[in-house]
Parts: structure tokens; C-alpha cells; sequence
């Protein structure tokens, strides 16, 4: 991906995801519906976590929830019918019982949109839990590899162990 400062280039723990937009999915002007984006970013999110070895089905199996607690996106340039895009996701920031998540859109290599996600980790009443020990796991591990690799982020919930 070329660099055109964006919000997560040199952030730690990035995964891309490719997806295509479906013809259901575009308005009457030809373009992605907004609220299609927050899907894509669902979708590299759960791409993210599974390239680490955790998936929401387990997370949810073992009483888990990561529950969406705040989330923006910002539109530069449309997306269209038939467009092969790329989800650029990253882990950003790691403390207590929250996740953050920062997106990117692209179409070859031009930036479409830009989001991010808030996720809080719930027991099934919805009440705050701490993360799963193998979550911190992983996540301790990408965060790790940062370190490594000098790369920039947050990883200091990340490296305590999110607690």
C-alpha cells in the first residue's frame, strides 16, 4: 500500500481483507451505501482476529462478547458496483476491558474511507469483563512483534497483559 499519511500506516498488528461490492449493496447512485462500510469493517476485523488465531465463535463459546461501543467513518471518494476493495485493519490500542480498531478502504491504491471501532469486552449480560487470557495471548504477541519492529501504536494494555 503506498503511504498518504494515513491514520494507521506503522501501526502494529495490521491485516487486509479483500471483498468485492455486490450490486445489492449499491444506492441509486451507483455507489456503496454508507452503511455497507461498517459491515466491510466488521468483516476485516474478524479477518484480523482469525489470522491471530481467535475467532468470535470461540470468544462467544467460551462467554465472551466484544460489543461495539463507539465507532466513526469518514468518506474521501465513492466506491461503486463490481469494485474490489481492500480492508485495511489494525489494532491501535489495547486497555482494560477495550479494543480499538482503525480501517482503511481502498480501491488499488487510492484511500475511499477511513473508520475506526471501539469494542468493549462483556460477560453475557452485557456487564464488563476482562479479556480471555488466550485473547491477551495474541494480542500480547502482535503487540510483542511491534515492539520488535519498532513500529509505532499503543501497546501498552497489549503488553500488561489488557488488563
Amino acid at each position: 500500500m503506498p503511504t498518504d499519511g494515513s491514520a494507521i500506516e506503522g501501526a502494529w498488528g495490521v491485516h487486509d481483507t479483500s471483498v468485492r461490492v455486490r450490486y445489492g449493496e449499491v444506492d441509486r447512485m451507483g455507489y456503496l451505501y454508507h452503511g455497507h462500510y461498517l459491515a466491510y469493517c466488521e468483516q476485516g476485523r474478524t479477518e484480523f482476529l482469525r489470522s491471530r488465531g481467535a475467532t468470535y465463535l470461540e470468544l462467544e463459546e467460551e462467554g465472551t462478547l466484544l460489543v461495539v461501543v463507539e465507532t466513526g467513518l469518514r468518506f474521501l471518494r465513492p466506491a461503486g458496483y463490481d469494485d474490489h476493495l481492500i480492508v485495511r485493519t489494525a489494532l491501535t490500542e489495547v486497555r482494560g476491558v477495550r479494543l480499538r480498531f482503525e480501517y482503511e478502504l481502498r480501491r488499488e491504491d487510492r484511500l475511499l474511507a477511513t473508520g475506526f471501532t471501539v469494542l468493549a469486552s462483556c460477560n453475557a449480560r452485557g456487564r464488563p469483563k476482562r479479556l480471555p487470557a488466550r485473547l491477551q495471548e495474541v494480542l500480547g504477541r502482535t503487540a510483542g512483534d511491534a515492539r520488535k519492529d519498532g513500529r509505532a501504536g499503543d501497546v501498552q494494555g497489549a503488553a500488561r497483559g489488557a488488563s
